[in-house]
Parts: structure tokens; sequence; C-alpha cells
């Protein structure tokens, strides 16, 4: 049955959501808006369309395509300053996108509609949406190719958090999380920068915070630090690395109440890690500089990598078929290494394929073929 085998389709049969958010933001605030806006799609929305429910959350994943598709038009490379209503446009789509979101899990329940199909589709949307958002970011920060580091940050946790998932069958949001004060924070942020340029963001963080011009810094007294540089530092410090040593946790947890093996449970994010690593050797080898020359690409593309990864671990916890995660998420491995193995052939062949797009439609066309699955 392709990805999914006997086991695995009884198991789905039987599979329940379970998931908490802990926000303050998010119980007293966003949560009520959120319950009185469920109420403004028809009930029976569900039963006149195909997919049920499936309509918002695309909806909601095609704000932030059209907030990317903003960017390029305006800063193709991310490094120019884009007209200021563009930024307005980026915080009301990203908006837009954090309701919709929200919206779809409520109309599903209101309308007895929720189903595993549901959940994979919009946490798959999740994952696509941190690239298409990365490159929203990028073009407010005016940053280039350091827009690839902002989607490693909205990466990184969300990996973590569907690994944790995985294990604890409990998807749980802290009281500080990404997808409701992280998003409000960058939607602010676009909204900020609509009021000051993006050029604020681009230069040294002593001139767009002068009061760090009188803290004596003499290390870095000579170096030009964009103030973009400083954020990046303060989201992997404050919110990435506290994420991660808390999804490890819980997982170290788990596994131990288990009797089982936590180097098993680690090996689970190995594709990741490579997906990471063949990205950034990638990138250093490019002689056409991919990263700084068509980021867009470069962070859809591995995005659209990401999203598959994500989306077999979702799969597997679904159908409880782990077996299927472990043979399935590494055959790309082997499928990435094809640009490297073409590169050190010709020069010239490196430079046009350096672009990614061949690269690309063959690594997504080795995701979407279907696998045989275990018993």
């Amino acid at each position: 049955m392709g990805f999914i085998g006997a086991h695995g389709v009884e198991t789905l049969k039987r599979y329940r959501y379970s998931g908490e958010d802990r926000s303050v933001v998010a119980k007293y605030v966003l949560q009520p808006f959120w319950s009185r806006c469920v109420t403004l799609f028809p009930l029976w929305m569900p039963t006149w369309l195909c997919f049920p429910t499936f309509q918002i959350t695309l909806t909601g994943f095609t704000f932030l395509v059209l907030s990317a598709l903003l960017g390029y038009i305006y800063s193709p490379r991310l490094d120019t300053a884009p007209p200021r209503w563009v930024h307005l446009a980026h915080g009301l789509l990203l908006f837009l996108y954090q309701t919709f979101d929200a919206v779809d899990g409520k109309q599903a329940r209101r309308t007895s509609s929720s189903s595993p199909l549901g959940e994979i589709f919009d946490h798959g949307c999740d994952a696509l949406a941190c690239a298409f958002e990365a490159l929203a970011l990028g073009s407010t920060l005016m940053c280039g190719r350091w827009t690839f580091c902002f989607w490693v940050v909205a990466a990184v946790p969300f990996y973590l958090a569907t690994w944790e998932h995985f294990f604890t069958n409990t998807l749980i949001l802290p009281t500080i999380n990404g997808p409701t004060e992280g998003l409000m924070l960058i939607y602010v942020s676009h909204l900020f920068t609509f009021l000051t340029g993006a050029e604020w963001w681009a230069q040294d963080f002593r001139k767009s915070l002068p009061i760090f011009g009188w803290i004596p810094l003499p290390f870095l007294s000579e170096i030009e630090i964009p103030l973009y540089v400083i954020v990046l530092i303060l989201m992997i410090v404050g919110a990435v690395i506290p994420t991660v040593r808390s999804n490890v946790s819980n997982v170290q947890e788990v596994v131990e109440a288990r009797k089982g093996s936590m180097a098993l449970a680690l090996a689970m994010i190995l594709p990741f890690i490579a997906l990471l690593a063949g990205v950034s050797i990638w990138c250093s080898l490019s002689p056409s500089s991919i990263m700084r020359n068509q980021p867009h690409l470069l962070v859809i593309g591995t995005g659209f990598n990401f999203g598959y990864l994500v989306g077999r671990m979702i799969l597997a916890h679904l159908c409880n078929e782990p077996k299927g995660l472990k043979s399935g998420m590494f055959m790309w491995v082997f499928t990435y290494t094809l640009p490297f193995r073409l590169c050190m052939k010709s020069r010239m062949l490196l430079e046009s394929i350096a672009s990614g797009t061949t690269i690309f439609s063959l690594v997504v066309m080795a995701r979407i073929m279907p696998k045989p699955a275990g018993p």
C-alpha cells in the first residue's frame, strides 16, 4: 500500500490526536479570538468541499506563499530594501496564517471531521511554512544569505518537537512557544519595519541601538555587526537551545521509562542533520554562490526536503511503523550526494547545476516515489 503497511492501516483507524498549548497568551488572548473566528466558517463547509477543513489549512499556507512571492519580486536576493508596504503585507499575511492554522483544527472538531490525514496535512503545511516565512523575514531584515540561518532556527525546534511527539504521543507547546509568541514577535517585527525601513536591521547594531554605543566592546570596535546577526544569536540562545534541551529531556524520560535505547532515539534525528550538512557543504562548494544569488531557490528546495522528513516521521507515528521511518527517510541521503558527484566532474557542469533546479527536482522526485512498506 505504498507508504503504509497492513499494520499501519489498522493502527491509523484507532489513532486519536493529543495536544496541549500551555501558552498564557494563547489561552487568554488568542484562543477567545480564534473561537470567534471559527464561527465565521459555515458548518456545511467540510461536506461541500472534497477535503474536509483542508481548505482552511491550505488557504492559510497560501498566505505565506504570497508573502514569500512579494519578497522575491521586490528583493530577489533579499539584500535590498523592498517598498515599506511589503513589510505591512508580510505582517498581515503572517497573522492571517497563524489565525487560519489555529482555526482549522477548531473547525474540524466543530464539524466532527477530524482525521489523521488532516493532522499530517496540517503539520506538513506548517513544516513548509518555515521556509516561506523565513524568506519573508529575510526580505524584512534584508539579511541576504543569512536567511538560510533563520530557516534553520525555525526548522530545528519544529523537527525536535515532531520527534518528541513521536515518543510522548502528545504535542506539548510550552508557556512560550514558536507557533504563538514566536510568530507574534515576527509579525510585530514586520509591522515595526513598515515604520522604520529594512535598513534599520541591516546596519551596525550600534547605529540601530545607540545605547550599545556607550558600552565598551574593544574586541568588536573594528567589526561591523548587522543587527540581524544579533537577533539571530538571541534567537538561538534564548529560544532554540532551551527548546531543544526540553525536547531531548522529555524524550529521554519516556525512553528510560520504556527501558529503550536513547541512542536509537537520537538516531532518528540523523536524517535532518544530514540535510543541514549536505546543504551547507553544497553552499560552500558552489562557485556560483547559490546562497547569495538564489536564496529563494535554496531555502524552498531545502524546505521541501524538510517537509518530507517531517511528513515521514508523522506518518510513522500515526501508523506506529518506525520500520518505514528508518528505511525511507535515509534514502534521500544517497540522492543528495548526487550534486556533489556531478560537481566533481566538471566546473562547467557545476556552474549550470548550481542554480539548483535540476538537483532539487531529482531530490523531490526521490522523496515522493512510494517505497514498499513492511507487513
